[in-house]
C-alpha cells in the first residue's frame, strides 16, 4: 500500500523510531549497503545478535572513495588556514585566557588550584606551554595584558588544532550515517566557516577541545553501531566500542557538559538493548553479553579515564597554592606543608586554633582592625590560612580574677560538656565576645555580632562567657565524646547571656575585613554551621613529655577525588552573579548576542556565530520537530508513512541527531548559574549535522550534479557571511560603516 493510503488500524511508532521490525531498529541509524545473505543465513545471524548483511561491509560503515579522501584533505587544508590565520594576534590576554592560561602556570609551578572544570583540556594546553619553554611566571592577570616570555601561540595551537580536527570528523560521521558525499562536504564547510567556532578555537579556551571530543565520541559511536549491526563481538566491534568509552571519558574530562554526550550515547544504548531484549531470535545469553560489554566499555572505561585525569592533576599539583582554602585540612596535608603533630589533650590554659567544620572557611580569627559600624569593636572572622592571629587561650570563666589563677601549677582541668570558658586572643589580648548588636552583613534580629573585646589585665564580663556543648567524638577514641580532644571532638559554643551559638556561613565580609568569612552568634543556628573542632593545641604545662600527639589522616586518591568533585560542584553552583555578556539558553538558537573578548584601537574580537549557518541550523531543528509531529498525527489517523523505507532512514538519522542536540541544549534551562553563548557550541555541532541531514533528504530526488550545485550555493553564502563578520574573529581593523552594516540584530553589541 502506498504511503498516502489509510489503513484500518493505526500504526504509531514511538518518537524517533519507525514502525519497522525490532531487529531492524538501529539507533543511531546505520543502513547497510550490502544485505547479501539469504533468509537462512539472516535467521542464523539474528540468533547470535547479528543484524542482516554481516557478510561484507566497510569497517564502521565508512565506504569512502579515494576521491573523497583527496577532497577531505583539501577541506582540512582550508580549515587549517581559516583557524590559524593571524593566530598570534592579539599578543595579549583575551577573555577567559585570564583563567586557563593562569592554570597552565599553576601546573608548571605545581601550585594547587581549584577550577570548576575537569583537567584534561587544561593539561593539553599545559603540555604545549611546557614543551615550548613556559616557566609559569606570567600571571595572565588582566584582559589586554601584553604577553612576555609566554609561548602563547603554542598554547593557542592546542584548541586550534582540535578545532581543525573536528571538521573531518563531521564529514566522516555523516558518511557513516549513510549521507551523501555532498551532504558531508556541506556540513564540514559549514563548520569550517562558522565564525563562533573559529573564534573560540583560536584562543586558550576549553570549548574547542570539548566540541572536538563531542564530535569524536559521536563518530566512533556511529562506527560502533554500524559494526554492531553487522558483526557484534568481532575485533572491529570491540575496537569501536572501546574507542567510544575512551572518547566519553575524554569529553567529560574537558568539561562536565560532556555528561550530555554521555547521556546521548546512553539513551541510544539503552534503546538498542531494549530492542534486542524484545527480539525472540536473540538468546538471553547473547543479550547478556551485549549488556556487559557495553557496561564495561561505556561505563567503566569512561570512569577510569576520568579518574586518571584527576590522578595526573594531583600528581602535578603537589605544593600549596591559592586553591588550598577550598579544601579540607586532611587534603591540605598532601600539598607540601602538612601540619606537625599536635597534642591530643585540651585543657584550661591550652593555646589552641579552632576550625569551622562545615564551610571550609577556615580558622576562628581576629586581627587589629575594628568593625566600621555596629559596636566598633575588634573584628572576628574566619580566615582560611594558618596564621598567628588564629591562636586562642582557653580560660575558665567560673573563676574570679582568673588572670591570677595559676593553671601552670594547679591540677590539669579538662574541658567537658557544659564547661564554661572564655577564649582570649593571644596576639591582641581580646576576649571572644558577643552582645545584642546586629552583625555587619547578616543584619537580622536572630543574629548577633561577635567581636574581640577587653583590655590587658581586664577580666571581662559575662558577654565573654561561652558554654561548650560536645556534639560527637571519634569512634576510636571514647574520651573524645566526653571532653574536648584535638581533631577528634566536634562541639558547639553557646553564648551564656543570649543563648545564641557561635556560627559561620559562606557569607563574605566587605573589603574592610579583607573579604574574610563572617562570624556571628546565631539564635536559630543550623547545626552544621555551628560546629567547630580544635586543630592544634600547644603542650599544656601539666602534660607529661610523652603525652599523646595526633594529626590528620593522610587521604588516599579516592578521598581526594571525591572531595574535589564536591568542591567543584559547590563552586560551580555559586556562579550565579550576572555578567555583562552572559545570556540565557532561549536566546542562543537565535544568536541574540555574543561576547566581547578583546578590544583595542578600533579592533575587536567578539564571539558571534555565522548568522547564515546558525539560523539555518535552528530552522532545521524546528523543521524536524514540526515534520515529526505531523507524521505522528498522520500515523494516528492511520496513514502508513513509516512503512516508506526512505522516510524510515531519514527519520532515524534526523532523530539521532536531534536527540544529541536536545540533550546538549535543554539541560541548560535547568541551570541558574552564569551562562554564555559558547555553552551552546556542542548543541550547535549537532544542529549543523541535522541541517545537513535535512539537506540530504530535501535533495535526495535530485541528480548528483544538481545536488552538488545547490550545496555549492549554500557554501558560497556561508563563506560570504563568514567574510563579512571575520574582522570580529581575527581582530582585524574595520570601518564604522562596515561595523554598522554588520549589525543585523539590534542586540548585537559589538562596536567600532
Amino acid at each position: 500500500m502506498s504511503a498516502g493510503v489509510r489503513a484500518r488500524r493505526p500504526a504509531t511508532p514511538p518518537l524517533g523510531l519507525s514502525n519497522v521490525t525490532p531487529s531492524a531498529h538501529r539507533y543511531p541509524p546505520s543502513l547497510s549497503r550490502k544485505d547479501d545473505l539469504d533468509a537462512d543465513a539472516r535467521r542464523q545471524a539474528a540468533s547470535k545478535g547479528y543484524g542482516p548483511g554481516h557478510k561484507g561491509h566497510a569497517p564502521g560503515g565508512l565506504d569512502i572513495t579515494s576521491g573523497e579522501w583527496k577532497l577531505l584533505v583539501i577541506v582540512l587544508i582550508v580549515a587549517t588556514l581559516v583557524r590559524l590565520f593571524r593566530i598570534s594576534h592579539p599578543p595579549s590576554v583575551v577573555f577567559d585566557e585570564v583563567h586557563f592560561g593562569k592554570f597552565a602556570g599553576r601546573y608548571i609551578k605545581t601550585r594547587y588550584f581549584v577550577d570548576v572544570h575537569p583537567p584534561l583540556a587544561k593539561l593539553l594546553i599545559t603540555a604545549a606551554a611546557f614543551l615550548f619553554g613556559f616557566d609559569g611566571d606570567f600571571d595572565f592577570k588582566d584582559i589586554g595584558k601584553e604577553f612576555v616570555n609566554v609561548p602563547y601561540v603554542a598554547m593557542r595551537m592546542v584548541p586550534a588544532t582540535l578545532g581543525v580536527a573536528t571538521i573531518p570528523l563531521a564529514y566522516l560521521t555523516l558518511r557513516a550515517l549513510d549521507c551523501k558525499a555532498s551532504t558531508a562536504l556541506l556540513a564540514s564547510l559549514f563548520l569550517t566557516f562558522e565564525n563562533g567556532l573559529v573564534t573560540q578555537s583560536r584562543h586558550i579556551l576549553l570549548d574547542s577541545p570539548l566540541v572536538f571530543f563531542t564530535a569524536l565520541t559521536t563518530f566512533v559511536f556511529v562506527g560502533f553501531s554500524n559494526e554492531d549491526r553487522h558483526r557484534p563481538f568481532s575485533e572491529q566491534w570491540w575496537t569501536w566500542l572501546v574507542l567510544t568509552g575512551l572518547s566519553l571519558g575524554a569529553v567529560v574530562s574537558c568539561k562536565w557538559v560532556g555528561l550530555f554526550t554521555i547521556a546521548t550515547v546512553g539513551v541510544c544504548t539503552i534503546l538498542r538493548l531494549w530492542l534486542l531484549l524484545g527480539d525472540s531470535r536473540v538468546s538471553l545469553k547473547t543479550w547478556s553479553r551485549h549488556f556487559f560489554a557495553r557496561a564495561l566499555c561505556l561505563i567503566a572505561i569512561p570512569i577510569l579515564f576520568y579518574m586518571t585525569m584527576f590522578e595526573i592533576h594531583f600528581m602535578l599539583l603537589g605544593s600549596s597554592g591559592d586553591g588550598d582554602a577550598f579544601m579540607s585540612s586532611e587534603f591540605r596535608q598532601t600539598l607540601g606543608h602538612g601540619m606537625p603533630d599536635t597534642y591530643a589533650d585540651v585543657a584550661i590554659g591550652s593555646q589552641i586554633t579552632i576550625r569551622h567544620v562545615n564551610t571550609q572557611g577556615g580558622y576562628l580569627h581576629s586581627h587589629l582592625h575594628n568593625y566600621p559600624g555596629g559596636s566598633g569593636q575588634q573584628q572576628i572572622t574566619l580566615y582560611p590560612h594558618r596564621d598567628e592571629n588564629n591562636l586562642w587561650l582557653v580560660l575558665n570563666a567560673t573563676v574570679e580574677n582568673y588572670p591570677q589563677y595559676d593553671y601552670e601549677h594547679q591540677p590539669i582541668e579538662y574541658i567537658t560538656h557544659g564547661s564554661r570558658i572564655k577564649l582570649r586572643h593571644i596576639v591582641t589580648d581580646k576576649a571572644l565576645h558577643s552582645h545584642d548588636v546586629r552583625p555587619p552583613v547578616s543584619d537580622v534580629d536572630f543574629q548577633n555580632e561577635v567581636s574581640g573585646y577587653g583590655l590587658t589585665g581586664f577580666t571581662g564580663d559575662l558577654n565573654d562567657d561561652w558554654v561548650v556543648e560536645i556534639h560527637k567524638g571519634d569512634r576510636n577514641d571514647k574520651e573524645s565524646s566526653k571532653r574536648l580532644k584535638t581533631l577528634r571532638t566536634h562541639f558547639k559554643l553557646r553564648h551564656l547571656m543570649t543563648g545564641c551559638y557561635l556560627f559561620s556561613h559562606t557569607v563574605k565580609l566587605p573589603e574592610w575585613a579583607f573579604d574574610q568569612q563572617e562570624v556571628t552568634c546565631n539564635k536559630q543556628a543550623v547545626k552544621d554551621n555551628s560546629l567547630w573542632y580544635i586543630e592544634t593545641a600547644s603542650k599544656h604545662p601539666q602534660l607529661p613529655p610523652n603525652a599523646e600527639r595526633v594529626n590528620y589522616r593522610i587521604p588516599g586518591f579516592l578521598s581526594k577525588f571525591w572531595e574535589l568533585q564536591k568542591v567543584m560542584w559547590t563552586t560551580n553552583s555559586k556562579l550565579t552573579d550576572r555578567h555583562v555578556y552572559d545570556s540565557r539558553p532561549w536566546s542562543w538558537p537565535f544568536l541574540r548576542r555574543g561576547i566581547n573578548f578583546w578590544v583595542k584601537d578600533h579592533k575587536q574580537i567578539y564571539l558571534i556565530g555565522n548568522p547564515f549557518v546558525w539560523w539555518s541550523s535552528t530552522a532545521s531543528v524546528m523543521t524536524y520537530i514540526l515534520v515529526r509531529g505531523f507524521l505522528i498525527l498522520r500515523a494516528k489517523r492511520g496513514y502508513r508513512d513509516f512503512e516508506n523505507t526512505k522516510l524510515v532512514k531519514y527519520d532515524m538519522l534526523c532523530g539521532f541527531l536531534f536527540t544529541g542536540y536536545a540533550l546538549h541544549y535543554i539541560p541548560f534551562f535547568l541551570m541558574s548559574r552564569q551562562l554564555f553563548l559558547h555553552h551552546y557550541f556542542p548543541a550547535l555541532y549537532f544542529a549543523i549535522l541535522l541541517s545537513s541531514a535535512v539537506f540530504d533528504f530535501a535533495t535526495s530526488t535530485l541528480r548528483p550534479r544538481i545536488r552538488l550545485q545547490v550545496a555549492c550555493v549554500l557554501i558560497i553564502v556561508a563563506v560570504l557571511t563568514f567574510d563579512k563578520f571575520s574582522p570580529l574573529a581575527y581582530g582585524s581593523p574595520w570601518t564604522r560603516s562596515k561595523c554598522n552594516k554588520a549589525t543585523w540584530v539590534k542586540t548585537w553589541d559589538f562596536a567600532w
